[in-house]
């Protein structure tokens, strides 16, 4: 099988750490630790001339934008964030990209590079994100894009966008763990010293920029931990409490506050994650991947897949096999 080609779109005003992300994510070579390959090429509307980068920096573009025309449904456009909202952006990138977007080619975009893709046209009548400082500025500048302000990222028939600067991580490592499993993007999130997912939404850091690293964010972080290694357990929100010496109440309100999720909500994403992994990667009957998952039966399994992720278990651990079925089946 033919390493899935990886886009990343170069013009002048593009920011370095998007370009640092992407070519972090998708550039290094991590074939002895499992990952497959990748062909990351950077296209520019002028392939001989260097993009520059602010900082002193350039950016070496390898193919003409018209590259994005090879290109097919299993591989990725992708847009870095960008300095200037306001700025001109090059048309033949625009066309290139709605060429692309129109081939069915999925077309994802960092940070400020959603207003790129809202340039384009690529946004107008479909959910978007961005930066929270820039999400009024993208509703008012393109007013058919239904801007969702809190979201890390989000997806919508093909379009990927994300919110600001580190979001750029999660939703590059989101898009290898749907093309290539679970598996490969915490191997890749391992070796970059980060988190394979994250819950909550911006919400978290537009209010608290920083969590508190007093005791109680310490505690808390210990109880995530205590739960994740004991998934396949039941946990309520008082015997998460109790295991931190907290009341129910103040437990809920400083986990809230620290994470930007309630504790049943991150609970269950992360069943619903450990579910994920274990339908990729084994071949257990449903029933026990429920119970491995701590969801107790097939049912609630089912249920919490269809709300957050539009799938069943099934359909999930099939479609996923016909599309990266390359990865081992632990029996």
């Amino acid at each position: 099988m033919s390493p899935q080609r990886i886009a990343l779109i170069a013009f002048p005003g593009i920011r370095a750490f998007g370009v640092s992300v992407i070519t972090e994510v998708w550039g290094t070579d991590r074939r002895r630790r499992g990952v497959p390959p990748f062909a990351l090429h950077r296209a520019a509307a002028d392939p001989a001339t260097p993009v520059p980068l602010r900082g002193g920096l350039s950016l070496t573009p390898d193919r003409p934008i018209d590259w994005l025309d090879d290109l097919g449904p299993t591989d990725l456009a992708v847009v870095p964030g960008i300095e200037d909202p306001a700025a001109d952006f090059p048309e033949p990138v625009l066309d290139a990209l709605r060429r692309a977007h129109t081939a069915g080619v999925p077309v994802a975009s960092l940070c400020a590079g959603a207003f790129v893709l809202a340039r384009a046209g690529l946004l107008d009548g479909r959910r978007a994100v961005t930066h929270w400082y820039l999400a009024q500025t993208l509703a008012d500048r393109h007013p058919k894009v239904s801007v969702e302000p809190e979201a890390l990222f989000v997806e919508d028939t093909g379009i990927w966008t994300s919110a600001g600067t580190a979001a750029g991580i999660d939703l590059c490592l989101h898009l290898v763990r749907t093309a290539h499993g679970a598996e490969v993007a915490a191997t890749i999130a391992r070796s970059m010293v980060t988190a394979p997912f994250r819950t909550g939404t911006q919400a978290q850091f537009i209010e608290h920029p920083t969590p508190r690293a007093d005791r109680d964010a310490d505690a808390l972080a210990a109880v995530r931990a205590h739960a994740l290694a004991h998934i396949d357990q039941p946990h309520t929100i008082a015997s998460l409490a109790a295991h931190v010496g907290m009341s129910p109440r103040s437990f809920a309100r400083h986990f809230q506050a620290t994470t930007g999720t309630t504790p049943l909500h991150w609970l269950i994403t992360q069943r619903v994650a450990a579910a994920q992994k274990l339908l990729e990667l084994t071949d257990h009957p449903l029933p026990e991947v429920a119970r491995r998952a701590g969801f107790g039966s097939e049912v609630t399994m089912r249920q919490h897949f269809a709300s957050h992720l539009a799938t069943s278990p099934r359909d999930y651990r099939n479609a996923f096999r016909h599309t990266a079925g390359s990865s081992p089946i632990a029996r």
